[in-house]
């Protein structure tokens, strides 16, 4: 709606009604976060403000005047450009200050034979920052009139609104630019380190199993002359079946990374059943407890997430075990699964480090394992956009929690 007019020029509704449309724009600029939605507002708001027929959105690039954006009745000059010094446009930003042309005919900063060709008769135009003017905001009609006092106070405020937009929006490229450099950087970091990280755990596999094979060697074929030093033979077996171990979780940590999430609906709670059939089968001395619910629906890569499940059952499995009453809950609650057990606990205050690689709650002659489970869980999780959590008290027990985003 034109919301003020020659006809009522010192109505104040009008007034109240112009200052309450600039400030319904302002506060749509404050959102725009690119030129092109700058653009679409101001245009529109350009046309409004000034009651006109057709209003354009001039951007200044270095010698030329772009005309980037139009809200009109019938097309302007959408995409045009023309010297800065061949244009009213121009003009206006070249001079720092608003233009009023009656009657564009009769003017001779105007290139009648380019506005011949359309509606416009009179115009406005004010530049875009005036101590160093980035562009214009032109208001046009189709009959002649002069626009009013208010007319041009709103376009040159719309103006000055449309500079700090502009500024807004160059700063929140800059920073996204940035971002995204930073963000390859770290990615390109990560890429790296995964690729050590295999091909370290890769290579090294043949000189351990070398030495596991030699070592068993040894004690078949000279095991009389040794006596006593079989001991020493064990305890090498024994830290080339840890290495081997810890080779094997950096490897499947360094490959939680890649390849295609395969997201499809499936039962965690399936899941859960199917690993805690394994775990009775491998460890039938464990005599708890262990609570599924019926049925618990999700979504996602299904393969991956049984990881993170087998990782969290075995660690509530393993801390659950010195109790009598061993009990394992699987749920969910609140838009999360969860596993809970009420084992030996852990003091939350560390809780930062539980996904941490290598760290661990509790000294590795208590209880087996090498931390790296939770870091692969943890790993899964973040990759489906999800989160993963923990609670417990010592001697408590503890619940993890997840969600797959």
């Amino acid at each position: 709606m034109h919301i003020v007019t020659n006809a009522a020029k010192d109505d104040p509704q009008l007034h109240v009604r112009g200052m309450e449309l600039l400030l319904h724009f302002q506060q749509a600029l404050t959102t725009a976060r690119d030129l092109p939605a700058i653009i679409a507002i101001v245009s529109k708001a350009a046309r409004e403000l000034a009651g006109a027929d057709g209003a354009t959105f001039v951007v200044r690039d270095g010698d030329h005047c772009h005309y980037a954006g139009e809200d009109a009745v019938a097309p302007l000059w959408q995409g045009a450009r023309c010297p800065i010094e061949q244009c009213i446009a121009g003009w206006a930003m070249l001079h720092r200050e608003t233009v009023v042309i009656e009657d564009i005919y009769a003017d001779a900063r105007v290139p009648a034979e380019v506005y011949r060709p359309t509606f416009v008769t009179s115009l406005a135009i004010a530049p875009i920052r005036r101590a160093k003017p980035v562009g214009a905001i032109g208001a046009y009609w189709a009959t002649r009139q002069r626009p009013t006092e208010l007319q041009l106070r709103l376009l040159q405020a719309l103006a000055d609104a449309t500079a700090i937009a502009m500024d807004r929006a160059a700063q929140w490229a800059d920073l996204e630019a940035r971002l995204a450099a930073r963000t390859e950087q770290l990615a390109a970091v990560n890429r790296e380190l995964e690729s050590f990280s295999y091909a370290v755990s890769h290579d090294l596999r043949a000189p351990l199993r070398a030495i596991g094979g030699f070592s068993q060697i040894l004690r078949e074929d000279h095991a009389a002359q040794l006596g006593d030093g079989t001991r020493h033979l064990d305890r090498i077996s024994a830290a080339t079946a840890r290495m081997n171990q810890l080779l094997e979780d950096l490897l499947t940590l360094s490959t939680m990374s890649r390849g295609e999430l395969v997201h499809a609906p499936f039962d965690v709670a399936a899941l859960a059943r199917e690993i805690v059939g394994e775990l009775r089968r491998d460890q039938p001395a464990w005599r708890g407890e262990v609570v599924i619910a019926d049925a618990l629906p999700a979504r996602g890569d299904a393969r991956l997430v049984r990881v993170v499940l087998d990782s969290l059952l075995r660690n509530a499995w393993t801390f659950s075990a010195p109790r009598a009453d061993a009990r394992i809950e699987v749920g969910a609650r609140d838009g999360a699964w969860f596993v809970q057990d009420n084992g030996v606990g852990f003091d939350a205050a560390r809780a930062t480090k539980l996904f941490v690689p290598f760290q661990r709650m509790h000294l590795a002659g208590e209880f087996p394992g090498n931390g790296v489970g939770l870091a692969i869980a943890h790993r899964i999780v973040l990759r489906h956009g999800g989160r993963i959590w923990a609670d417990s008290k010592p001697g408590e027990g503890a619940t993890f929690w997840f969600t797959l985003g």
